[in-house]
């Protein structure tokens, strides 16, 4: 469960990653280093947290991953079509991506016997911290910082596993009806342009 959350996740941030990059006309390096802090930096952040190796340094499956990803945008073009940031694709595509490590934060967090703090302070970390360090380098507001329901959603998610947890009522198909009212929820909120108050 943790694996394919994992790596769905890490699909749908390395396509974000990408196209913010080539949107703040990065070159080549630039744009890797995008991808791989937008798709793994979250994941390595958290697993530094909980004092474990990170996931991506003892695998190799999500650099392959990642280099796939980046080989197909490149070929198709993708970085030359007209901005696809607010295609129905991409935003769904960037939800999944989101509320996949969400959960797999709150899955380690748990795992490691962390209260609900902990929790919800992982599943943040591993879903933006990689999008915030990518935003902070190429000098932008962080997107989290300035998008209503974004890291909303992922606390949200992060505090419905650990509720799950507390009633011991944690298996594949709680957690998959999480993952989809966080789909839902984001889309939604997208959609209808939800936001959280400004100060």
């Amino acid at each position: 469960m943790f694996e394919i959350a994992e790596y769905v996740g890490i699909i749908a941030f390395a396509m974000s990653g990408f196209f913010v990059a080539t949107r703040a006309k990065l070159d080549f390096l630039g744009v890797l280093i995008s991808v791989f802090l937008t798709a793994l930096g979250g994941g390595i952040l958290r697993d530094i947290i909980v004092d474990e190796r990170p996931y991506t340094f003892m695998h190799n499956a999500p650099a392959i991953m990642i280099f796939t990803i980046m080989f197909f945008l490149i070929v198709f073009r993708f970085h030359k079509k007209e901005s696809i940031e607010n295609k129905s694709w991409f935003i769904i595509s960037d939800s999944i991506g989101l509320v996949s490590f969400s959960i797999t934060g709150a899955l380690i967090a748990l795992e490691h016997g962390l209260n609900i703090t902990g929790v919800l302070a992982l599943s943040f970390v591993t879903a933006v911290g990689g999008g915030i360090t990518r935003d902070v380098i190429i000098n932008e507001v962080p997107f989290v910082f300035k998008t209503g329901f974004y890291g909303t959603v992922s606390l949200l998610v992060g505090a419905m596993l650990y509720l799950l947890h507390m009633f011991d009522i944690t298996s594949s198909y709680t957690v998959a009806a999480v993952f989809l009212f966080g789909m839902g929820l984001r889309v939604v909120a997208y959609y209808k342009k939800w936001s959280i108050p400004l100060i």
